[in-house]
């Protein structure tokens, strides 16, 4: 009981809000017309925890939301908004919210490439049914480790760090939500790859690659950024872009 008490007056300090960004209208406006299902929208966070997982990962994002979109079957606000995002709130657990929510971060588009009606179907099966669950905080003590932003970590072992899970499949972190519900595809973000021998008689150098699927408890935010099966989608040019009509100011 006491333990519960502990964890939860942990995660409302840690998901204090520092500081706040502010976006301009025409990047909003271009962020809602470039979004697609399947889209993984990274969020560089401005709470104490999202200081850590930046600091930890060596990388600006520190969250990360599965696009679904408006048809998804995700729900409304109070103010009749669709919620298209689902994601692994660290109060709240999985939860469905707007776009809106994160209309004043700093964001990036993750799109995977070749989804069919299908996939997209199969992830929204997957999202559905996990909302609700809690978020992965395996005992109190791994996460007050984050009540220091900076730990004096070497690099090598700052990324271990955010490896925790208590293996209860009820219960997740954000990326590693996300990371699950693509292995459900079989699409690939950060596999291990093996190299073979060929054994082509007729080329002694010639390799072939297997891939291995690595756990999802060992993904976080910024791997959908440095996966090489995700596109980066910038929303300012995704559309008809023409730097000429640019309004600079040179006085």
């Amino acid at each position: 009981m006491l333990l519960n008490w502990l964890s939860r007056r942990l995660a409302a300090y840690l998901s204090k809000e520092i500081s706040r960004h502010s976006t301009r209208t025409s990047t909003w406006t271009a962020l809602v017309n470039a979004l697609q299902p399947g889209d993984v929208l990274l969020v560089e966070g401005s709470t104490r925890i999202s200081v850590a997982i930046k600091y930890l990962t060596q990388s600006t994002w520190s969250h990360a939301a599965l696009y679904l979109g408006p048809h998804a079957g995700l729900g409304n606000s109070n103010n009749g908004e669709a919620h298209v995002l689902i994601e692994a709130d660290l109060e709240e657990g999985i939860r469905s919210l707007p776009l809106s929510f994160y209309r004043h971060t700093h964001t990036r588009i993750c799109r995977p490439v070749g989804l069919d009606d299908s996939d997209i179907r199969t992830l929204t099966d997957y999202a559905l049914g996990r909302l609700g669950q809690q978020y992965d905080m395996k005992n109190v003590f791994d996460l007050a480790r984050y009540l220091w932003p900076t730990p004096p970590v070497p690099t090598r072992y700052r990324q271990r760090l955010l490896a925790f899970g208590s293996g209860d499949p009820t219960r997740a972190i954000c990326s590693t939500f996300i990371a699950e519900g693509f292995q459900q595809l079989r699409y690939p973000i950060l596999p291990v790859v093996n190299t073979f021998p060929a054994d082509d008689p007729d080329c002694d150098d010639c390799e072939i690659e297997r891939f291995h699927t690595r756990h999802y408890s060992l993904f976080t935010p910024r791997d959908f950024d440095a996966s090489p099966y995700f596109r980066i989608i910038k929303p300012t040019i995704e559309g008809h872009f023409d730097y000429r009509a640019i309004p600079w100011d040179d006085r």
